[in-house]
């Protein structure tokens, strides 16, 4: 058995693509010459008839085979994955379980940029998603007429799905590069638009990408979607004073928010469009206003969003502690003073107050413990009569402090 110490690894991460040992530079055919087990998928391994070492086919869901790699620590194995394992890849899903001192990866040029090579794309400009697991609804962000997209999927059945799904959003127009086993000796691209989609034989590994164009709505570059992106009973932060209590809430990447009342949703769903590593946890009391607010982060592309269906403060027992909190619902006094012993130091607390008595509660809170009082009031132009007048909607109060 081969001894190790802790400036040697005992993994090697390899990168492989469609052209098999012959697209292999030398570090990686040393290191599979070297290596006592390969481990690696079905296809991966049948891309290497000639190694002497013992192999390992990956079980799936690939979860499964994690355990089983660990449990050759003390041997000298190389991992197989498809050409950058950390992009997209599996790479870290592995080395989430090692030290840094026990493994190392050779990678070999990855899918997106093999398909950027073939289509003279920047990559730079280009907005790269792996959906092999995910929902396609993720491309929702992505969907404006001009952008370009390079996408990683599952198969065939996948490929036919995202042309529906791009026909479905009133983006039919888009064409789609449909690239097959990139860099091996079968590649294959074909163009096609979405809405005339009729390939049947989509062959996996497979990636697509894709030119945006249609007349579908496209999702604003900033906080204060429209009110109608959401389906919603009336129970909604209305646009310009979502985009204030945003603004105030302030989401920065890797920061948890706890939404409080969170009705239709809107204020999670757009923290968790500010920054694909935001995280957000909804909490709503009413279960058909959790339904409906689990279908618009759905529609929306951010399936990440936690949902609690209960009434704060015993609906957060439990919870991760967040970042900041926005309360746009179940305001009282108890809530407040309950939130005040949980926090973190640092956590941002936004509330949005319409009655005089929550009002009040406001104010009293804000002579307490600080933070700043605003009243915020917005009229727009109606008609009235033959002319036009303000018509004014409820005044608002928001109090914005900080534990």
């Amino acid at each position: 058995m081969a001894e190790f110490t802790e400036t040697t690894p005992w993994l090697t991460i390899i990168g492989l693509g469609e052209d098999g040992w012959e697209g292999l530079p030398g570090a990686s055919r040393a290191a599979l010459d070297a290596a006592e087990l390969v481990a690696g998928s079905a296809r991966h391994l049948a891309l290497l008839p000639g190694l002497r070492a013992e192999r390992l086919e990956w079980p799936v869901p690939f979860a499964d085979g994690i355990p089983i790699l660990l449990a050759q620590r003390g041997r000298r194995v190389a991992m197989l994955a498809s050409g950058d394992p950390f992009w997209f890849g599996a790479g870290s899903s592995v080395t989430r379980h090692l030290g840094a001192h026990e493994w190392h990866a050779l990678p070999a040029p990855s899918t997106f940029g093999l398909a950027a090579a073939r289509l003279g794309w920047p990559l730079e400009q280009v907005s790269c998603l792996g959906l092999h697991a995910a929902p396609l609804a993720r491309l929702r962000p992505q969907l404006h007429s001009g952008e370009r997209l390079l996408l990683l999927l599952r198969d065939g059945a996948a490929v036919a799905a995202l042309a529906r799904y791009l026909v479905d959003h009133d983006f039919g127009a888009s064409t789609m590069s449909v690239l097959e086993a990139l860099g091996g000796p079968h590649e294959r691209r074909r163009e096609v638009a979405a809405c005339d989609f009729d390939l049947a034989d989509v062959r996996h590994p497979v990636a697509v990408a894709v030119q945006v164009a249609g007349t579908g709505m496209a999702l604003p570059c900033r906080t204060g979607l429209p009110d109608d992106a959401f389906a919603h009973d009336g129970q909604i932060t209305k646009q310009k004073v979502r985009a204030l209590a945003l603004c105030a809430l302030a989401p920065r990447p890797g920061e948890r928010l706890w939404d409080i009342g969170a009705g239709s949703g809107s204020i999670g769903i757009e923290w968790l469009l500010a920054h694909p590593r935001c995280e957000a946890v909804a909490i709503e009391r009413d279960p058909e206003r959790a339904m409906r607010l689990r279908a618009n982060a759905d529609r929306l592309g951010v399936d990440r969003l936690a949902l609690v269906t209960g009434r704060a403060p015993d609906a957060l027992a439990g919870l991760p502690p967040p970042d900041a909190v926005f309360i746009g619902g179940g305001l009282n006094d108890a809530l407040l003073a309950q939130l005040w012993r949980l926090l973190p130091q640092g956590c941002r607390v936004v509330a949005h107050a319409v009655t005089l008595e929550s009002e009040a509660l406001l104010s009293d809170w804000q002579a307490r413990v600080g933070g700043s009082l605003t009243r915020i009031e917005l009229a727009e132009a109606a008609p009235l009569g033959t002319r036009r007048a303000w018509r004014a909607s409820y005044p608002i109060v928001q109090w914005s402090a900080t534990r």
